[in-house]
């Protein structure tokens, strides 16, 4: 997964700070995606370098909150909308962006399901019209046109698994158990907090 595209979609409930966006991360894609905390804070300050995420201030307590701008919110929707970064792969895209997407208050995720299905719908076509292609050919297959072909069938495997978790996730989330929760404010237990005395200052990460 991107991180960085999945930390900007966490961003769209507020302002939040970093350990929050940390922790968030894990819980909004049901444990899946774990990093480290040092990857964390490492993608926040690369999208603010890059314009993407901006100061809000602080808490009441010195943790420094971040907020998206516009360019942010563009890549957010870009990300919602389908756009997978470089190099990833593709289901590992779908199953974070929906679950993300599912879990923020006030989002309908209906509408990235129904794009994410007619993507893998695509996906599932363009692999049965191209097993079907090397079927009537009615010609013996040597070793590596039959690897390729194996291949070909276990992308379309793929995409049908995909749509039937898509649409296992529509029912979950048309149901009357919500998967949406708010932000916690979980503090970080360790690393330093501003504007206190340096003889106070505790370890705790911002």
């Amino acid at each position: 997964m991107a991180v960085r595209d999945a930390l900007l979609s966490l961003l769209t409930t507020g302002p939040a700070y970093g350990f929050q966006l940390h922790g968030a991360l894990e819980a909004r894609t049901g444990g899946r995606r774990r990093v480290n905390v040092g990857q964390t804070y490492a993608t926040i300050e690369r999208a603010t370098k890059a314009g993407l995420i901006e100061s809000a201030g602080a808490t009441a307590d010195g943790l420094p909150l971040h907020r998206l701008t516009k360019a942010g919110r563009r890549a957010v929707d870009a990300w919602l909308g389908g756009a997978d970064a470089p190099g990833t792969d593709p289901w590992d895209e779908t199953i974070d962006r929906v679950l993300v997407v599912a879990s923020l208050p006030g989002r309908d995720p209906s509408s990235v399901i129904t794009d994410e299905r007619a993507r893998w719908t695509a996906r599932r076509d363009a692999a049965e019209a191209a097993m079907s292609a090397r079927s009537t050919a009615n010609q013996p297959a040597p070793a590596q046109t039959e690897l390729q072909h194996l291949a070909i069938a276990a992308e379309a495997a793929r995409a049908m698994a995909a749509l039937d978790w898509l649409d296992v996730v529509a029912r979950a989330a048309a149901s009357d158990r919500s998967l949406a929760f708010a932000p916690t404010d979980d503090r970080p237990r360790r690393g330093r907090r501003p504007a206190r005395a340096p003889a106070a200052q505790e370890s705790a990460i911002a």
